[in-house]
């Protein structure tokens, strides 16, 4: 029972995989290509990013990912590129030296393979060199010659000829879809029926998806995954995405990259904050069921789609139901998800002319960090008064929620500065939030009621973001 996946083209078998071995650990210290370095070990710093490629549309889709939270049994059926993979005379080196683009030399590798992904056309390369950069830490600050760099980079498509050839004769001979290490058992299902089945055998095994926060329980917090664990990557008819005139659906495995173009169709705001969920790399690699399941009270996107009115599919068997995502989360680390239930879709329906949207994340830095505080406001504005109120905060709770008090306060009322002004302190009757390292319970209460006045000044086209000004 093996492991197989590719790397520079050559296939590897790999016998008794530990679940939770990294990628990262495996380059290093089994396969010696050290040129991947540890930074982190959270996904944080990109010093360890990889390019992961699988098939897509009859091509190669290739992704920077970071190998540290990246467990070794996600690459299977894969095709995997290190920074050895270039051999040292690539373009995007040769620039990068020219332009005196590195300095210690710990975190280069990692920003060549952001670089090299972005100049290939992989997963999000038409984004901004800032944001194909932000989850790349240069701790020497040398990030003036570095982003000339990237700016001065060509599009250098990349021959997949043999790539494609062998990923192909990967998918039609994929090995085992169960790994044994010791007591361990891996699974790798190839579709959503097989999970469901998984699912009923298994009822106690752990879901991995993207791994951008399990991941961490390993490497940060020294855990040990369960007996079972059931690998998610393989589950491409969960990776599909409709758009319609009355929502957007999206399927559980769809990664926060693939979706951006979806969101911010469906609204800009909802686009600007996936933007800033972590780096490329974590957006590469985290998934919209994922983020929701994992059910922490400080993720990005629950408040976003609760105040848009988002549902959830949810699968067991051959059982489905629909539950309002706000419904789903019931305390801390609790969720209204059965034992062998899994996400299978998320439906948000599109906002109408009339409603006034504003969703705001903060957090100590504006790219790739974590949530103090994150705000969405879903108002319903018909001859200048409010007759529907939508409003859900993440980091204020123990789980995302609704602010009903808030929303008792506003329906009903006029859209004015006076009336979101007054309603403010209405939030004290919904939260009482606690205080952290990211935010002072005060500080988070304050924020909170400031931000309706962000939503004002918004509204009426003014900013209360320079950043977000700058990227619309």
């Amino acid at each position: 029972m093996s492991l197989r996946f590719l790397l520079d083209d050559e296939l590897i078998t790999l016998e008794a995989v530990e679940p939770a071995m990294t990628v990262l650990e495996w380059l290093r210290l089994r396969a010696r290509r050290t040129g991947t370095k540890e930074g982190c070990a959270e996904g944080d710093c990109g010093a360890c990013t990889v390019l992961l490629g699988e098939l897509a549309g009859g091509r190669v889709l290739w992704r920077a990912v970071n190998a540290c939270i990246l467990f070794l049994p996600m690459l299977a059926g894969r095709a995997l590129l290190t920074i050895e993979s270039l051999g040292g005379t690539h373009p995007v080196q040769a620039e990068l030296a020219a332009r005196h683009g590195s300095q210690c030399g710990f975190c280069t590798p990692g920003i060549v393979m952001s670089l090299y992904a972005r100049s290939i056309g992989g997963l999000g390369a038409g984004q901004s060199v800032e944001d194909a950069l932000a989850g790349n830490l240069c701790r020497c600050t040398g990030y003036g010659p570095i982003l000339a760099t990237a700016r001065a980079l060509a599009t250098h498509p990349r021959d997949d000829t043999s790539t494609l050839a062998a990923l192909r004769a990967l998918a039609a001979d994929p090995g085992p879809k169960e790994i044994r290490h010791g007591a361990s058992r891996v699974f790798l299902p190839a579709s959503a029926d097989e999970l469901a089945a998984l699912c009923l055998a298994h009822p106690r095994a752990r879901l991995v998806a993207g791994a951008t926060d399990i991941g961490l329980w390993v490497t940060k917090h020294l855990r040990v995954l369960e007996d079972e664990v059931i690998f998610l990557g393989g589950l491409g008819d969960l990776r599909f995405i409709e758009e319609t005139p009355e929502a957007l659906r999206l399927g559980a495995m769809v990664r926060y990259a693939e979706a951006l173009p979806a969101f911010t169709r469906l609204h800009p705001a909802l686009g600007r904050l996936v933007r800033r969920i972590g780096g490329a790399q974590i957006r590469n690699a985290g998934t919209i069921g994922g983020n929701i399941a994992n059910g922490s009270p400080i993720g990005d996107m629950p408040p976003a789609l609760i105040a848009l009115g988002a549902t959830l599919t949810l699968r067991w068997g051959e059982a489905r139901r629909t539950l309002a995502l706000e419904d789903f989360f019931i305390a801390y680390g609790e969720q209204d998800r059965a034992p062998g239930e899994f996400i299978e879709a998320v439906t948000i329906p599109r906002p109408g002319p009339e409603d006034v949207i504003s969703i705001s994340k903060l957090s100590k830095r504006f790219d790739s960090d974590i949530s103090s505080v994150c705000g969405a406001f879903n108002l319903r504005v018909e001859a200048g008064r409010i007759i529907r109120a939508r409003i859900a905060f993440g980091g204020m709770a123990a789980t995302p929620r609704r602010a009903r008090a808030l929303e008792a306060a506003l329906t009903g009322a006029p859209f004015t500065e006076d009336t979101l002004t007054a309603a403010a302190p209405r939030l004290r009757e919904d939260f009482a939030p606690l205080t952290d390292l990211r935010g002072s319970a005060v500080y988070r209460m304050e924020v909170a009621g400031n931000l309706l006045a962000r939503l004002w000044a918004q509204s009426q086209n003014e900013t209360a973001d320079v950043r977000e000004l700058a990227d619309g």
